[in-house]
């Protein structure tokens, strides 16, 4: 039951962000990046890694991919997120990638439309998301709606 929730979750946020996300606003390896990177923050959110080695690796080889656009930071911080062998270990290294990504977000000229930065206070750290409603990726079905929409990107 718990992994058919998750392919579901997966899959609509994955409609959603291909039914409004425009790869003109970004370039191509960003793209990749931030789709495979919604996967990553729902798998957290539901508890589960699966799918979470493969999405980091890609993030880690777009990145490459995108220099000038994606900082050269993201490539180590992709790979120990796809090195990562607990939940904990997980949610601990999507921190950095998460700053990162809201950094190239942020200083995008116009919004996407299509991105929130949420923070957690107990996690003190922030995160992306597709939808106005917290699905935490730092506490998972623990505390799921901890945490606030700082601003859309």
């Amino acid at each position: 039951m718990k992994k058919t929730l998750l392919t579901l979750l997966c899959t609509i946020n994955a409609i959603a962000l291909a039914s409004t996300y425009s790869a003109e606003t970004h370039s191509a390896p960003l793209h990749v990046s931030l789709d495979q990177y919604i996967n990553i923050q729902v798998a957290l959110a539901a508890d589960s890694l699966k799918g979470v080695p493969e999405a980091a690796a890609a993030i880690a080889v777009a990145a490459k991919d995108a220099k000038g656009v994606i900082p050269e930071a993201v490539v180590p911080q992709a790979e120990a997120l796809a090195n990562a062998n607990t939940i904990e270990a997980a949610r601990e290294a999507f921190k950095p990638l998460s700053a990162s990504l809201i950094g190239v977000l942020a200083r995008q000229n116009e919004k996407s439309g299509h991105f929130y930065e949420a923070f957690c206070p107990m996690a003190n750290a922030s995160w992306l998301q597709t939808d106005r409603k917290i699905a935490n990726p730092y506490y998972g079905k623990d505390m799921l709606t901890c945490g606030e929409i700082r601003k859309e990107l």
